[in-house]
């Protein structure tokens, strides 16, 4: 039975022959922190830092070095300095493994998790995972974080594909995707009255140019659709039901 992940065309790396053989149960650890993640209290670096400590206690391993991304997305390794050079330490022998609080904190992709399990089995040091428990220089880590890692990425590429739908279904209905700018009401007050007075779209759409007054974008040319965008909207119909009945 071949092994997960294996290549049979890709050569085979090994650590760097000039680098001294890596102290047995050392690591180097990494976090990071995406910039929407930094307020939230279970995924700050202080949080991380906690865990890996923790971890490191229990299974009696030596940490030698610390690295750090904040306010960078995993999506892939490409631009975390910090990751690469977590990377490059255990490779060059300088740690025996590489230690993170959360599987997510190094990688959301398949490809990219299923290269680094690879090359770590092929290169001879161990990815641990300190939320789970995982050390995959065993063969159930090894399983375990395969599983999971593809999990992750199924469950961000199903959320992908719901708001793709989500989006597309509005669009069907003719609904505006994306932030409604707000009008003044005192605009659309005046669009309103003006609009019974008999007065042409085009007319009003003059009148406000004239005045300098601004579309809801920011914009200073209004058109006879926007003048009839703005009489058909939620907020014209809102000015209109608050209308004295005499009125």
């Amino acid at each position: 039975m071949s092994k997960p992940f294996s290549s049979p065309s890709r050569p085979r790396r090994s650590r760097r022959t000039d680098a001294p053989p890596a102290p047995g149960g050392t690591v180097v650890t990494y976090l990071r922190v995406s910039t929407s993640e930094q307020s939230l209290s279970g995924l700050g670096i202080e949080a991380q830092r906690a865990t890996v400590l923790g971890y490191a206690q229990r299974k009696e391993l030596t940490i030698l070095d610390e690295y750090c991304d904040e306010g960078i997305s995993a999506k892939s390794l490409k631009g975390r300095p910090g990751a690469l050079a977590a990377l490059d330490a255990v490779r060059s022998g300088k740690a025996a493994g590489l230690l993170v609080a959360k599987m997510d904190r190094l990688s959301r992709s398949v490809v990219d998790g299923a290269s680094l399990m690879e090359q770590a089995a092929r290169e001879g040091w161990a990815l641990h995972f300190a939320d789970l428990d995982i050390d995959t220089s065993t063969p159930a880590g090894e399983m375990a974080a395969n599983i999971i890692i593809s999990g992750s990425q199924y469950e961000r590429r199903l959320i992908s594909q719901r708001t793709r739908d989500a989006l597309a279904a509005k669009r069907a209905r003719g609904e505006r995707l994306g932030a409604t700018p707000a009008l003044p009401q005192d605009v659309t007050r005046r669009i309103i009255k003006e609009r019974r007075k008999g007065r042409t779209f085009q007319a009003i759409a003059d009148g406000l140019m004239a005045d300098s007054i601004p579309t809801a974008r920011g914009n200073s040319r209004w058109y006879p659709a926007t003048i009839d965008a703005v009489l058909k909207s939620d907020n014209a119909a809102l000015l209109r039901a608050a209308e004295p009945a005499s009125s």
